[in-house]
Protein backbone atom coordinates (compact mmCIF):
# COMPACT_ATOMS: atom_id res chain seq x y z
CA UNK A 1 0.00 0.00 0.00
CA UNK A 2 0.88 3.32 -0.87
CA UNK A 3 1.30 5.86 1.35
CA UNK A 4 -1.57 8.15 -0.32
CA UNK A 5 -3.39 4.71 -0.13
CA UNK A 6 -2.36 4.39 3.62
CA UNK A 7 -3.99 7.95 3.88
CA UNK A 8 -6.91 7.64 2.08
CA UNK A 9 -7.56 4.48 4.35
CA UNK A 10 -7.05 6.72 7.83
CA UNK A 11 -9.05 9.67 6.49
CA UNK A 12 -12.13 7.36 5.71
CA UNK A 13 -11.63 5.85 8.99
CA UNK A 14 -11.44 9.39 10.71
CA UNK A 15 -14.62 10.69 8.94
CA UNK A 16 -16.28 7.33 10.27
CA UNK A 17 -14.94 8.31 13.90
CA UNK A 18 -15.85 12.07 13.26
CA UNK A 19 -19.47 11.11 12.16
CA UNK A 20 -19.44 8.95 14.79
CA UNK A 21 -18.42 11.09 18.02
CA UNK A 22 -20.62 14.08 16.94
CA UNK A 23 -23.48 12.51 16.48
CA UNK A 24 -23.44 10.76 19.92
CA UNK A 25 -22.70 13.98 21.25
CA UNK A 26 -25.81 15.35 19.47
CA UNK A 27 -27.70 12.45 20.61
CA UNK A 28 -26.34 12.28 24.05
CA UNK A 29 -25.36 15.70 25.40
CA UNK A 30 -25.71 14.40 29.32
CA UNK A 31 -22.77 11.57 28.23
CA UNK A 32 -19.26 11.98 29.73
CA UNK A 33 -16.90 12.91 26.88
CA UNK A 34 -13.05 13.87 27.33
CA UNK A 35 -13.76 17.06 25.85
CA UNK A 36 -15.61 20.48 27.11
CA UNK A 37 -19.04 20.71 25.60
CA UNK A 38 -22.93 21.63 26.05
CA UNK A 39 -23.19 24.86 28.16
CA UNK A 40 -20.59 24.43 29.92
CA UNK A 41 -18.10 24.52 26.90
CA UNK A 42 -20.04 27.64 26.10
CA UNK A 43 -19.80 29.40 28.82
CA UNK A 44 -16.15 28.87 29.42
CA UNK A 45 -15.35 30.41 26.19
CA UNK A 46 -17.19 33.65 26.69
CA UNK A 47 -20.58 32.75 24.90
CA UNK A 48 -23.18 35.69 25.92
CA UNK A 49 -25.49 34.11 28.64
CA UNK A 50 -28.70 35.67 27.18
CA UNK A 51 -27.58 33.61 23.57
CA UNK A 52 -27.29 30.53 25.87
CA UNK A 53 -31.05 31.40 27.14
CA UNK A 54 -32.56 32.40 24.13
CA UNK A 55 -31.32 29.47 22.03
CA UNK A 56 -32.56 26.14 22.06
CA UNK A 57 -31.96 24.13 24.59
CA UNK A 58 -30.88 21.42 22.32
CA UNK A 59 -28.33 23.30 20.49
CA UNK A 60 -26.85 24.76 23.73
CA UNK A 61 -26.61 21.03 25.13
CA UNK A 62 -25.03 19.57 21.98
CA UNK A 63 -22.24 22.44 21.50
CA UNK A 64 -18.88 20.88 20.92
CA UNK A 65 -16.68 23.89 20.16
CA UNK A 66 -13.55 24.82 20.97
CA UNK A 67 -13.95 28.83 21.31
CA UNK A 68 -16.18 31.61 20.12
CA UNK A 69 -15.63 32.97 16.64
CA UNK A 70 -18.29 35.70 17.50
CA UNK A 71 -15.67 37.04 19.45
CA UNK A 72 -13.77 38.58 16.72
CA UNK A 73 -16.26 37.48 13.60
CA UNK A 74 -17.76 41.60 13.41
CA UNK A 75 -21.09 40.17 11.53
CA UNK A 76 -23.38 43.21 9.91
CA UNK A 77 -27.16 43.13 9.23
CA UNK A 78 -27.28 41.97 5.59
CA UNK A 79 -24.36 39.79 5.10
CA UNK A 80 -24.29 36.13 3.99
CA UNK A 81 -22.02 34.13 6.51
CA UNK A 82 -21.36 29.80 5.90
CA UNK A 83 -20.94 28.12 8.90
CA UNK A 84 -18.35 25.85 8.35
CA UNK A 85 -18.84 22.56 10.21
CA UNK A 86 -21.95 23.96 11.88
CA UNK A 87 -22.75 20.79 14.23
CA UNK A 88 -26.52 21.08 16.07
CA UNK A 89 -26.21 25.06 14.81
CA UNK A 90 -25.57 26.90 17.62
CA UNK A 91 -23.63 29.44 16.12
CA UNK A 92 -25.44 29.51 12.84
CA UNK A 93 -28.41 30.43 15.39
CA UNK A 94 -26.31 33.25 16.99
CA UNK A 95 -24.66 34.47 13.36
CA UNK A 96 -28.87 34.21 12.16
CA UNK A 97 -29.61 36.87 15.04
CA UNK A 98 -26.70 39.16 14.17
CA UNK A 99 -27.05 39.21 9.86
CA UNK A 100 -30.71 39.66 10.62
CA UNK A 101 -34.04 38.75 8.33
CA UNK A 102 -31.94 40.24 5.29
CA UNK A 103 -28.68 38.33 5.94
CA UNK A 104 -28.25 34.75 4.95
CA UNK A 105 -26.89 32.20 7.00
CA UNK A 106 -25.48 29.02 5.30
CA UNK A 107 -24.03 25.57 7.29
CA UNK A 108 -21.95 22.55 5.41
CA UNK A 109 -21.49 19.79 7.33
CA UNK A 110 -20.09 16.22 6.63
CA UNK A 111 -23.16 14.41 8.36
CA UNK A 112 -26.86 15.33 6.79
CA UNK A 113 -28.50 14.79 9.92
CA UNK A 114 -26.58 17.00 11.94
CA UNK A 115 -27.96 19.48 9.23
CA UNK A 116 -31.28 18.50 9.73
CA UNK A 117 -30.87 19.03 13.28
CA UNK A 118 -28.96 22.54 12.86
CA UNK A 119 -32.13 23.95 10.83
CA UNK A 120 -34.73 22.63 12.70
CA UNK A 121 -33.18 24.51 15.98
CA UNK A 122 -32.92 27.41 14.07
CA UNK A 123 -36.61 27.16 13.19
CA UNK A 124 -37.35 26.90 16.70
CA UNK A 125 -36.01 30.77 16.61
CA UNK A 126 -37.88 31.65 14.06
CA UNK A 127 -35.58 31.86 11.31
CA UNK A 128 -34.22 29.61 8.72
CA UNK A 129 -30.51 28.47 7.06
CA UNK A 130 -29.26 26.27 4.24
CA UNK A 131 -27.50 23.65 5.21
CA UNK A 132 -25.48 21.25 2.73
CA UNK A 133 -24.04 17.91 3.56
CA UNK A 134 -20.43 17.93 2.68
CA UNK A 135 -16.43 18.44 3.44
CA UNK A 136 -14.89 20.96 4.08
CA UNK A 137 -12.10 20.21 1.58
CA UNK A 138 -14.63 20.74 -0.92
CA UNK A 139 -16.95 23.05 -0.10
CA UNK A 140 -20.39 22.84 -2.08
CA UNK A 141 -21.12 26.31 -2.98
CA UNK A 142 -20.16 28.50 -5.90
CA UNK A 143 -17.17 31.22 -6.11
CA UNK A 144 -17.70 34.29 -3.88
CA UNK A 145 -20.84 33.52 -2.27
CA UNK A 146 -20.48 34.32 1.42
CA UNK A 147 -19.01 37.72 3.05
CA UNK A 148 -17.89 35.71 6.44
CA UNK A 149 -16.90 32.07 6.82
CA UNK A 150 -16.79 31.10 10.74
CA UNK A 151 -15.96 27.67 12.20
CA UNK A 152 -15.53 26.37 15.31
CA UNK A 153 -12.86 23.39 16.15
CA UNK A 154 -13.45 22.07 12.67
CA UNK A 155 -10.29 23.05 11.04
CA UNK A 156 -8.07 20.71 12.90
CA UNK A 157 -9.80 17.47 12.30
CA UNK A 158 -8.75 17.77 8.45
CA UNK A 159 -5.88 16.07 7.15
CA UNK A 160 -5.69 18.83 3.94
CA UNK A 161 -5.59 21.89 5.95
CA UNK A 162 -3.91 24.08 3.31
CA UNK A 163 -6.61 22.65 1.21
CA UNK A 164 -9.65 23.91 3.69
CA UNK A 165 -7.76 27.31 3.66
CA UNK A 166 -8.33 27.61 -0.31
CA UNK A 167 -11.77 26.38 -0.35
CA UNK A 168 -12.71 29.06 2.33
CA UNK A 169 -10.90 31.89 0.68
CA UNK A 170 -12.28 30.49 -2.39
CA UNK A 171 -16.26 30.63 -1.24
CA UNK A 172 -15.51 34.25 0.03
CA UNK A 173 -16.44 37.41 -1.64
CA UNK A 174 -13.42 39.99 -2.96
CA UNK A 175 -12.89 41.74 1.19
CA UNK A 176 -14.83 39.30 2.85
CA UNK A 177 -13.35 37.56 6.69
CA UNK A 178 -12.31 34.77 7.95
CA UNK A 179 -13.36 34.14 11.67
CA UNK A 180 -12.59 30.43 12.96
CA UNK A 181 -11.73 29.03 16.43
CA UNK A 182 -9.52 25.87 16.45
CA UNK A 183 -6.69 23.57 18.59
CA UNK A 184 -3.42 24.21 17.20
CA UNK A 185 -0.33 22.14 18.45
CA UNK A 186 2.80 23.53 19.24
CA UNK A 187 5.15 20.58 18.00
CA UNK A 188 4.44 18.07 15.78
CA UNK A 189 2.51 15.18 16.99
CA UNK A 190 3.76 11.45 17.45
CA UNK A 191 2.48 8.98 14.86
CA UNK A 192 0.65 7.07 17.67
CA UNK A 193 -1.66 9.77 17.88
CA UNK A 194 -2.26 10.89 14.04
CA UNK A 195 -2.99 6.92 13.70
CA UNK A 196 -5.99 7.41 16.46
CA UNK A 197 -8.75 8.13 14.92
CA UNK A 198 -10.20 8.40 18.45
CA UNK A 199 -8.00 11.04 19.30
CA UNK A 200 -7.90 13.03 16.18
CA UNK A 201 -11.46 13.29 15.99
CA UNK A 202 -11.54 14.72 19.23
Amino acid sequence: MTGADQQASLEGVLKDEILRMYQEVADNPDAEFHFFHGREAAEMFDYDPEWLERAPAGAVDSFAGVGNPHERSELKPGETVLDLGSGAGLDAIIASWRVGPEGRVIGVDLNPSMCRKAQANLAATGGSMECHEGRMEEIPLPDASADVVISNGVVNLSFQKRRVAEEMYRVLKPGGRISITDIVSGRELSQAIVNDPKLWAA
